[in-house]
């Protein structure tokens, strides 16, 4: 006979668990929040800002980094969901400027299948690593407010030899998710934040997400996130809560709530934004990564689960639900000034990761 935890020994559990990850020492603080049939639970630990002691707010804003893959991905099918665009269109019909190869479509770019350099560098299989534009260390530090146009990280990207012929491989390029914003700007022919705002946000009443452009100011409340990083033989921590996000553009520059990313990806998963048959594509995976239009396909101990989680240097989000939308997990993670570096940073990410399906989907 199976048993079932009552709500306020969960909720208990669930504040011992991210208590226990704060303690880890990888992570300044954390905040989660887990919603499922037996309704909501919340928690957070560690210090909303180093040397001080208040835990961050279960309510605070956050860089979700690469959760806005999934909000974009989502507004480029309502797109298709109209009629104004198709999955396979070429791209090059839609965006001439850019000299695109016309073997690529929408499709290859929602699913990283395109073959375009990385703008933010290509990690090879033999160890090598093609570098893109500064993104860590001292340099990205000197760039913390620096402006990158859309269009200028196209450019720079498309001046780099392609990873391999279109739609004959996958590789994760942020490349793919700024072009889809330049073409949801062309179709509907104003701004991305705009179309953004009007198509999703608004209509979800999602209050606490932004579009932050070029603005390094992130909204209160919110924890402070850092980025520690080796100079040299030298460390150092550096507070990166105003950053200018530009360098990321649509692949990753959203700032949300644990509450707003519930409910957008629960909406998503329950079929209320998009016809059912654009729903079941995006949730196909390519076979390589188990990678759908926008998000991934994670198969768990706990049954599949659909996810696409975010890194930002200062900030970690988890976004995690069924195939329903009935149970999901988001949080927010802030580094702090323990010395990682980006393998034991994901090691560390992981780990978190795992400690919190369980407390979220074995229950």
């Amino acid at each position: 006979m199976s048993v079932t935890t009552p709500p306020n020994d969960r909720t208990t559990k669930l504040r011992k668990a991210v208590e226990e990850i704060a303690a880890s020492g990888s992570w300044a603080g954390i905040q989660v929040r887990i919603n499922d049939p037996h309704g909501e639970r919340v928690a957070s630990a560690g210090v909303a800002e180093l040397g001080g002691n208040t835990a961050p707010s279960t309510d605070g804003h956050f860089r979700i980094g690469s959760n806005t893959k999934t909000f974009t991905a989502t507004l480029v099918l309502k797109l298709v969901a109209d009629g104004r665009i198709a999955l396979d269109d070429t791209v090059d019909d839609h965006l001439p400027e850019y000299g695109l190869d016309r073997r690529i479509t929408v499709r290859m770019l929602l699913q990283h299948t395109s073959g375009l350099f990385n703008f933010t560098g290509e990690y090879y299989e033999d160890g090598t690593i093609a570098p893109g534009i500064d993104w860590q260390g001292q340099e990205w530090v000197d760039k913390l407010f620096h402006t990158y146009e859309p269009e200028e990280l196209v450019r720079f990207a498309l001046s780099k030899p392609a990873r391999f012929e279109p739609g004959t491989d996958w590789s994760y390029a942020n490349t793919n998710y700024v072009l889809l914003r330049l073409l949801v700007e062309k179709t509907a022919d104003r701004p991305f934040a705009e179309e953004m705002q009007e198509r999703l946000l608004t209509p979800l009443g999602l209050t606490g997400t932004f579009l932050p452009e070029a603005s390094p100011e992130l909204p209160e409340p919110h924890a402070h996130g850092y980025y520690t990083y080796q100079d040299g033989e030298e460390w150092k921590t550096v507070d990166v809560t105003r950053a200018n996000p530009s360098w990321i553009s649509a692949a990753g520059d959203m700032i949300s709530t644990t509450e707003d990313l519930h409910t957008f990806f629960s909406a998503l998963m329950r079929g209320d934004l998009l016809p059912a048959e654009l729903l079941d594509q995006m949730r196909s995976p390519h076979t390589k990564f188990a990678y759908g239009l926008g998000l991934i396909v994670q198969e768990t101990e706990y049954g599949t689960l659909y996810t696409h989680n975010g890194g930002f240097w200062g900030w970690g989000a988890l976004m995690f639900s069924t195939p329903d939308g009935g149970t999901t997990l988001t949080a927010s993670l802030t580094t702090g000034d323990a010395r990682l570096d980006l393998a034991k940073a994901a090691e560390a990410f992981a780990a978190v990761q795992q400690s919190l399906l369980a407390e979220a989907f074995g229950a």
